[in-house]
Formats: structure tokens, C-alpha cells, sequence
């Protein structure tokens, strides 16, 4: 036997060997040894196969533009009286604009350059005089307000994708759609409930001050001091369960947000056996949670979430270590939860449930089996038929083609993709087109056997005349494959991604496996003529 065959004999049982190996795991993971099963994953099973939520979300880019402008409304109050501006009042207005309010026309040119040198992608509008004082309009620009959307659609794609990574779920698809959509699907997920709850939550953490001399009765009503907001406080029974809310009035403007959080961990309050998150800012926050807590000693401040307070404890003495806790009488999930969305950050924007679909795992496994049957009644038609119509070379073929398909899942669990339904179809067709190259070695080398070439020779000729074709047929269909898989979403992501590595596998199974088969049989035998 040349040394050709050994070594090309060797190169396929190595990989037989290895996708064999990278299979066990998918046929029986409970009798491996955990080295095996950290080695290898199993072939993961898509939303179509496994169950599962499809949820389609809209991101609210609207508030985003709304958020941006109240943001920079609190920065210029802050700026401008650091620089020493006098000003009467900062305020947002309608739409896209925002207004400050000054004494005379010399506070009115030290606003403009402000404002030109902080933030210069303002544009200023027309001077108003109201009441004796002048009024200095800004608004943002078409460019900014494209740019805000774009971003918060971008970071609330990030801000979802790791919500879903710490929830723990297998393989889950987060993609960007058309206008402000994000679609997201997570195969094999049990509590939909939770998921919905976990992912839709806008989680914005906003640190607010009570406005002590503000009557919460009198803002009930509609009566609400300037500058002031009527939120409720959250609280729960611990006997009954039972979840009441406390009216409180709290000044309007924020004095510290989550986005300066370092962290977010759920703890046990060893006192009452109850968790609570405890939160730590970033060195920035901090410093900014130093200053807040030590101008407000005695006063109250509330923890809002999502224009819900959690808690409104008294400041007892300045905290300078940057660390915070928020009890609520949470359950452990619900803490868990928290802290799991604190860390992954606030939504930009809010966002609706635009569709929502289940997936029952009875229905995953019912399409399982017909994805089987499909490929079991297609595979044994095409044996068939190679025996039949090729005699004994049909057998090589056949023997290639359960070796494709071996390999084809062996790639899936090694490169850790996803087996969908429009996969299984996939494959279906691959098994068609791993036989179509062997069907036009085999009528090349019959070719030859009609003008009298020995066995080896037509062989010989009959792989080297069909391998241009061969190669031709499928790297074009392995172009149009990769293109799908790099624009397509969805089912046509999973039909390309079987179908790609289909024709890597039929490739190598019906032009390197096959001709090694008939150098085998030819090298240790005196065949006169092949059974073809």
C-alpha cells in the first residue's frame, strides 16, 4: 500500500474519530465524563426546534431625544452657575428646544458664548423679551436629533444583550430590524414571564430629594409647588404580601442617576432575613453621592426606579465610600432582577412589546421529527438510487453520503451554531447535492471505460475532468450560502449555515473519501473492470 493512501487514510479517520467525539455529547451527555462535555458542546437547538419567546421590541427614540434635552437642560443650570452666569431660570420647552431666561442683554451675550463653547451642536433661535426679561432660545440639530435616535437604538441593543447574557440564556438572537425595531429570541426559555419583565424594564435609577414642605395630599389633588413631581412609594406586606403605595413629593430635578454605577449585587440583611441590591458608583458618582449627602443631612432622599420609589430613607451622617443600598421588601427574584438590569444600564429610551410569540417545546419536537423523517425518507431515495444506477460504486457514494452528514453535524457542534427548522432543510438539500458531484465522477469514469482505459485510468481521468466542475458548482453556491448567512435574519441565517458547511462536507466526502475508497480497493487488488 503507498504511503499516499496511508496518510490520506489516516487524515479520514482522524476526523471521523473527532466528529464522533464532537457528537457524543448530543447523543448522550449524562454518560461522558465532565471533560468531554466541557470540551464539546452539544448541537444547539433553534427557537423553531426547542420552544421558546419571539419577541419584537420598538424603542421609544422619541424619549431619547426628550432625555437628551432634559440632560443638557441640568448641565447648563450647573455650568452656568460655576462659570458665575446670572440667569433666571433654565427650562425645557416643547419639542426640540429649550430656553434661558436672563436679566439684561449683557447676561443674555455671556449665555450665547456659554452655550456656543459647551455645547456647540445647540443651534440658538430667535431672541424673545418677556416681561421685562429676555429670553434666549436653543434648540437641537437635525443632525443631533438623527444621531441621538441612531445611538439609542445602538445602546439599548447593547443594554438588551446584556440583560439576556446575565439572565442565562442558551444561544439567544438579538437583531437590529427596520425603523426603531430589535428582534430577540430566546430558545428554550421556561419563565416568559420573567424574561418580559426583565428585558422591558427601562430600569432608569434616578436619586431624588423629598420635597418636605410639599403636602402629598394637596399634590393628589393637582396642587404641586414648582419644581416639584408626585411620585409613589412601593411597599410590601411581609405577613400578607399585599403591595401598597405611599404618595411622596419630590423635587424635579435629579440629583444623581444610575449611568454612574460600578456595580450591583443582591445581599442578605442578616436583621430582618430580607435582600436588598447593594449598589456602588463609579469614581465619579462617588464623589457626586459625597457632595449630595453631605449638603442634605437630615432630609430624605428617595430612590426612584422607573418613576417608582423603592425608598426614601433619612440621610443620617455624609456617605464617602460611593456605596448604596436599595431594600424593598423584594423577594430574592426580585432582587436578583434588579441588580441584574442595574448592571447591564438603563434603556436610553423606553420600549414597547410590538410582538410576542411563544414557542411550546411539543411543538419544537414535533418538528424535530418531521426535520427527521425528512432527511431519513430523502437520504434512503438517494441511496437508492445509487445503487440501483451505479451497482457497487453506488455503495461509495452512499457510504460518503452518511459520512457528510456525520461531519455536517460534527461542524455544527464545533463551531457552536444553531440547528433551526429552515436548517434541517438545509441539510435536506445538501444530501441532493452531496451526491450530484459523485453522479458526475461517476459518468466521467464510465466515459472513459468506452474507450478502453483500464480501471485505474478512468478512474484517474474521471476525478481529474470533473474536479474543475465539481469546485465551480459548489464555490458558487457557497458564495450565495455566505451572503445569506451575512444579511439574512432568522430562518434564512439558519438554512445558510447548514448549507454552508453542507457543501464543505460533500466536498471533501465525495472527492477526497471516494477516490481514497477506490485508490484502497485498486492499489491492493487486480481490477480489470469496476462494477460502475
Amino acid at each position: 500500500m503507498s504511503n499516499s493512501i496511508k496518510w490520506r487514510g489516516l487524515l479520514v479517520i482522524t476526523l471521523i474519530l473527532l466528529a464522533l467525539a464532537s457528537l457524543a455529547p448530543t447523543l448522550n451527555k449524562e454518560g461522558l465524563p465532565e471533560w468531554w462535555n466541557n470540551t464539546f458542546d452539544p448541537i444547539h437547538l433553534g427557537l423553531d426546534l426547542q420552544g421558546g419567546m419571539h419577541l419584537v421590541l420598538g424603542v421609544d427614540v422619541d424619549k431619547a431625544v426628550e432625555s437628551r434635552l432634559d440632560s443638557i437642560v441640568d448641565q447648563s443650570e450647573s455650568l452656568l452657575n460655576e462659570k458665575d452666569v446670572i440667569f433666571k431660570k433654565v427650562s425645557r420647552l416643547a419639542e426640540d428646544r429649550l430656553a434661558i431666561t436672563v436679566y439684561d442683554a449683557e447676561g443674555g451675550a455671556a449665555v450665547d458664548t456659554f452655550m456656543k463653547e459647551s455645547f456647540p451642536r445647540l443651534e440658538p433661535l430667535t431672541l424673545t423679551q418677556e416681561g421685562g426679561y429676555i429670553e434666549k432660545q436653543f434648540r437641537l440639530s437635525e443632525q443631533e436629533i438623527a444621531d441621538i435616535r441612531e445611538s439609542a437604538i445602538r445602546q439599548a441593543l447593547e443594554t438588551l444583550r446584556n440583560r439576556v447574557d446575565q439572565f442565562g440564556v442558551s444561544e439567544p438572537t438579538l437583531q437590529r430590524q427596520s425603523d426603531n425595531r430589535i428582534l430577540i429570541q430566546l430558545p428554550g426559555i421556561k419563565e416568559t414571564q420573567r424574561a418580559i419583565d426583565l428585558i422591558g424594564k427601562t430600569a432608569r435609577l434616578e436619586f431624588k430629594m423629598i420635597a418636605e414642605d410639599a403636602n402629598p395630599q394637596d399634590a393628589i389633588k393637582g396642587i404641586l409647588p414648582a419644581g416639584t413631581q408626585l411620585l409613589y412609594e412601593r411597599r410590601v406586606d411581609n405577613m400578607t404580601g399585599a403591595v401598597s403605595e405611599t404618595p411622596l413629593v419630590v423635587q424635579e430635578r435629579t440629583a444623581l442617576t444610575g449611568d454612574l454605577l460600578a456595580d450591583a449585587q443582591v445581599r442578605i440583611d442578616t436583621r430582618f432575613n430580607e435582600p436588598y441590591v447593594a449598589i456602588d458608583f463609579n469614581t465619579v458618582g462617588a464623589k457626586r453621592f459625597d457632595q449630595i449627602t453631605a449638603a442634605n443631612v437630615g432630609k430624605r432622599m428617595a430612590i426612584v426606579l422607573d418613576d417608582t420609589i423603592y425608598s426614601a430613607p433619612v440621610i443620617r451622617e455624609r456617605i464617602s465610600g460611593g456605596s448604596a443600598q436599595i431594600s424593598g421588601s423584594f423577594t430574592e427574584q426580585e432582587a436578583t432582577d434588579l441588580a441584574i438590569v442595574l448592571r447591564a444600564g438603563s434603556l436610553p429610551a423606553p420600549v414597547e412589546i410590538l410582538e410576542n410569540r411563544t414557542v411550546g417545546p411539543s411543538l419544537g419536537q414535533d418538528s424535530i421529527k418531521q426535520g427527521v423523517v425528512s432527511v431519513a425518507i430523502g437520504g434512503l431515495l438517494v441511496v437508492l438510487a445509487m445503487l440501483i444506477y451505479y451497482n457497487l460504486s453506488g455503495i461509495i457514494a452512499n457510504l460518503a453520503l452518511i459520512l457528510n452528514l456525520v461531519f455536517i453535524m460534527a461542524m455544527l457542534s464545533l463551531f457552536k451554531a444553531t440547528l433551526t427548522l429552515p436548517g434541517i432543510a438545509g441539510i435536506v438539500l445538501t444530501v441532493g447535492m452531496a451526491v450530484d458531484a459523485n453522479v458526475l465522477i461517476f459518468e466521467r469514469i464510465r466515459e472513459e471505460m468506452r474507450l478502453g482505459k483500464t480501471a485505474r485510468a478512468a478512474v484517474e481521468a474521471g476525478y481529474g475532468k470533473a474536479l474543475l466542475t465539481i469546485v465551480d458548482a459548489n464555490i458558487t453556491t457557497l458564495i450565495a450560502a455566505v451572503v445569506l448567512f451575512q444579511f439574512g435574519t432568522g430562518p434564512v441565517k439558519g438554512f445558510a449555515v447548514t448549507l454552508s458547511v453542507g457543501i464543505i462536507a460533500s466536498m471533501f466526502t465525495a472527492i477526497f473519501v471516494t477516490r481514497l475508497i477506490f485508490d484502497f480497493f485498486l492499489d491492493r487488488r487486480q481490477i480489470k473492470r469496476l462494477s460502475i
